[in-house]
């Protein structure tokens, strides 16, 4: 995957100039779109979109200060308008186009190189399940998008189920794993930033279909699942595994990740406070 990756990153800079859109270099790259996106931001801590934005506003840049006319580098790097590109050079720099061909003020945005870092040599523990389709039941809610600590607003739709809603749930569990899940899907930015919103739902997995109005049913195809187990403090072992989950074991295996609803369950040690077993269920598909 690293390999593929910079030969995205070489894809994008002969194209700078074309209409280059995301479908077109997942095209290129022979991978979902969400794959190599979401893989993207977790490697460079940047979406995808927003690095081939900066990349054309410092050619921009460059081309500007050789003497290109404003008009014809906006619309050089695909702008429509010349307040659009001003705009966004503004944001991107903090000075006007015209600025930097008075002032010769310069700010460069480097091509990116994805490299392989070894970080103590730490196995990740992982199974591949296969699993036929079934429904998420349970309660659910838009709550603020967290990659650390504890998410408060979580904290309160657990608190809000009732005790119906729990034997309810209880009666129609009759799929591993038989825990109570948390499941996430529905993100604002694909889970790409730590910014806007997502929707929660904390329930259980189920084949029956006859569920009451007092829970939400989300449908999930047969898939694929990897899954990684862990354990430690709670939530932050939990938190780093998913983050190690995009970041290490996606761009080194034989699967892409799908666009679907992931969940994980904990169970916490009754021994050791703040101590739990985890999984993350991560929806792939074979390359």
């Amino acid at each position: 995957m690293l390999k593929e990756l910079n030969q995205v990153i070489d894809y994008i800079e002969v194209h700078l100039t074309d209409d280059l859109s995301l479908e077109s270099i997942s095209n290129y790259a022979g991978v979902s779109d969400y794959h190599l996106r979401t893989v993207f931001f977790h490697l460079s801590g940047m979406t995808l979109n927003e690095y081939v934005k900066n990349r054309k506003l410092s050619e921009a840049n460059k081309d500007l200060l050789s003497g290109e006319k404003v008009t014809d580098v906006a619309f050089k790097y695909g702008y429509q308008s010349m307040d659009g590109f001003t705009r966004a050079f503004k944001k991107w720099y903090g000075f006007l186009p015209s600025d930097v061909i008075k002032k010769r003020v310069s700010k460069s945005f480097p091509k990116l190189s994805f490299v392989i870092t070894v970080k103590g040599g730490i196995s990740m523990e992982f199974r591949i399940e296969d699993k036929p389709a079934f429904n998420l039941v349970g309660v659910s809610k838009r709550v603020p998008i967290q990659f650390e600590g504890v998410n408060n607003e979580i904290v309160k739709l657990a608190e809000s189920i009732t005790e119906e809603q729990r034997k309810e749930m209880h009666s129609l569990q009759n799929i591993e794993p038989y825990e109570i899940v948390n499941a996430s899907y529905n993100a604002d930015e694909n889970f790409l930033k730590e910014e806007g919103d997502l929707t929660h739902l904390i329930g259980v997995l189920t084949s029956k279909n006859q569920v009451s109005n007092f829970l939400d049913v989300v449908p999930v195809e047969a898939y694929t699942w990897a899954v990684f187990p862990s354990e430690g403090p709670f939530p932050s072992t939990l938190q780093d595994t998913m983050a190690k989950t995009y970041s290490e074991w996606l761009p080194s295996s034989d699967y892409e990740v799908i666009n679907a609803p992931t969940f994980s369950f904990t169970k916490m040690d009754k021994h050791k406070k703040d101590y739990a077993y985890s999984e993350v269920w991560l929806p792939v598909r074979k390359k």
